[in-house]
């Protein structure tokens, strides 16, 4: 530590102690300190740039959690977005149930059941059962032991009546056991899986199932031991010995007309219905099915849509909180913000749409004191039943033409009011499509018009059956759901949705503040290295000053 006789300036104040012998003023200086000081005056304003970046990555981070809710209230809305029904379509207007009833003797449950697709016709349908598809079954003799060696060495062929077969190899040494893990090797090829019954505790016999109803297994020696004769399962002639179950086709009707499959898993009768026969139905008895649209995945999608709505919501209110002061609270950093006010105030107009003479209240949708959004499924199911159609154009996004033979095939959440569509037939037939002149909004393929990506009608999609030229209207409606869903999918948007426009100016930010920073601090590392140099020299001075003194005072004293 050097010292020094002299008073210090007012800067280096804090790195200065001064004590006194005599008449003399010793100060001691901390070097380290002072340039520390002194350097901390130039990294003032890289700390007043951290504290606006820190504020910057909570309204980043507010940002992102907006939009992952409104990215949630996007999904919540896509299904109920759609009217279109097909068998294709994720339309939630396309969820079918089937309801079962039964007249005469039987149980409509036990006799039957179904699975429905969606996009499936509805309508009423009866169905009778004559007698139900089995599949062939055979039974062999017993033996003591299903480990024992069969002492057997033969080849024999297996499948079905008209279909694959395979060979099947027995070696000396085999069991019962064996013989079946071999025939069951092949059962994807053949189509016959083996089994081992217990009979008793000393009587094991081998069975052949067919794994395809009304279809014969079939068998052959091929060479050596003729190994299915010795399990009694055949006999000399090759005909099975013993058959449990004969193979029968299903036969039934529907709607009165009479049918025959090989199989009880009937899929190819009514389109998009699949259903099992379990079992004959008696004489004069009769399974109704009535096939509609299934309300319950209408108020369960209606419901997903509250919940997701009301988080946007409590968000949204979270970032207008006040402290007692009428101030801003310390949490809400997006508080005043014009992008977040403008999507809720697009969320709610949409709410309040009016479509058909119905609006959200028919659907059973309320908001509280709170403006929190209720749903009363009671008052759904009351308007699902007197106007289906009313809902789903409440809630979705429908698109009609002017002419039959324009149908529409698809259309987006968010399709124009209305244009006209001009379709061109030229000689050869070959058919082009435009709005207003302009022939890239739309692409053809044969007969089928597709709107172009990036376009007002991408999504929409139609199949033209006329074989002239035309000039079509297509009208659109956007209901309640499509409306959010394309409001909430526009601001949500990772690429280039209104929120990520935000994030994204924000980062750039503190990019740029971040490099204000570095540069502050490589500019104050200069400036240390130029004060350590510089101090240094007065660190040098100041010895060879002390050392003059000492001198000096010994002289002094000497006299």
């Amino acid at each position: 530590m050097a010292t020094v006789t002299s008073s210090t300036s007012a800067s280096a104040t804090a790195a200065l102690a001064t004590t006194t012998s005599g008449t003399t003023t010793t100060t001691s200086v901390d070097w380290d300190a002072l340039i520390e000081a002194q350097v901390a005056t130039k990294t003032a304003a890289a700390t007043t740039i951290e504290t606006s970046i820190t504020a910057n990555e909570a309204k980043i981070a507010a940002y992102q959690n907006l939009q992952t809710l409104l990215g949630t209230l996007t999904t919540s809305t896509t299904s109920m977005a759609k009217s279109i029904v097909n068998s294709l379509s994720s339309s939630t207007y396309g969820a079918r149930a089937a309801t079962l009833s039964s007249t005469g003797d039987v149980s409509a449950g036990s006799a039957v059941s179904m699975s429905i697709s969606n996009g499936a016709a509805t309508g009423d349908h009866t169905l009778t059962v004559s007698q139900i598809a089995t599949a062939h079954k055979v039974i062999g003799s017993s033996v003591a032991d299903k480990t024992a060696d069969l002492g057997l060495a033969g080849v024999f062929s297996i499948g079905l009546s008209g279909g694959t077969s395979a060979d099947i190899s027995i070696t000396s040494g085999m069991s019962m056991e064996d013989v079946v893990d071999t025939i069951n090797a092949q059962s994807d090829t053949t189509n016959v899986q083996a089994s081992i019954i217990q009979i008793s505790s000393t009587e094991y016999a081998m069975t052949l199932t067919a794994l395809k109803d009304n279809a014969d297994i079939t068998t052959s020696v091929v060479s050596g031991d003729d190994v299915l004769t010795t399990l009694g399962v055949t006999d000399s002639s090759g005909d099975f010995t013993d058959v449990l179950q004969e193979p029968q086709p299903a036969l039934f009707t529907v709607d009165g007309i009479s049918l025959t499959r090989d199989t009880n898993d009937v899929t190819d009768v009514l389109s998009g219905v699949s259903f099992s026969l379990l079992q004959a139905t008696p004489d004069g008895s009769t399974i109704n099915v009535s096939i509609d649209v299934d309300v319950d995945q209408i108020a369960t999608a209606l419901q997903t849509f509250v919940t997701a709505y009301n988080a946007v919501r409590e968000e949204v209110t979270a970032q207008q909180t006040l402290t007692s002061d009428g101030s801003a609270d310390s949490s809400a950093v997006l508080f005043g913000d014009g992008t977040m006010r403008s999507i809720m105030t697009q969320l709610e107009q949409a709410m309040n749409s009016i479509i058909g003479g119905l609006s959200m209240t028919d659907l059973g949708l309320s908001f509280t004191e709170t403006n929190t959004l209720e749903f009363d499924t009671s008052v759904l199911s009351t308007t699902l039943t007197g106007d289906l159609s009313g809902v789903i154009g409440l809630l979705a996004a429908k698109t009609s033409a002017s002419s039959s033979s324009l149908a529409v095939i698809n259309t987006n959440s968010s399709p124009p009011a209305s244009f006209v569509l001009d379709l061109t037939v030229d000689e050869s037939g070959t058919l082009s499509a435009s709005v207003g002149g302009d022939s890239s909004l739309f692409t053809v393929s044969g007969n089928t018009i597709i709107g172009a990506a990036g376009t007002v009608y991408s999504g929409m999609a139609f199949t033209y059956s006329g074989s002239s030229s035309a000039s079509i209207t297509v009208s659109s409606t956007s209901g309640i759901a499509a409306q959010i869903n394309n409001i909430a999918e526009l601001a949500s948007d990772t690429s280039t949705g209104s929120l990520q426009d935000l994030i994204t100016n924000l980062q750039s930010q503190d990019d740029r503040m971040e490099q204000q920073i570095n540069d502050i601090n490589e500019r104050a590392e200069i400036y240390r290295a130029m004060l350590v140099s510089q101090y240094a020299k007065y660190q040098s001075a100041i010895s060879t000053a002390d050392t003059t003194l000492d001198y000096l005072s010994a002289l002094l004293n000497d006299e």
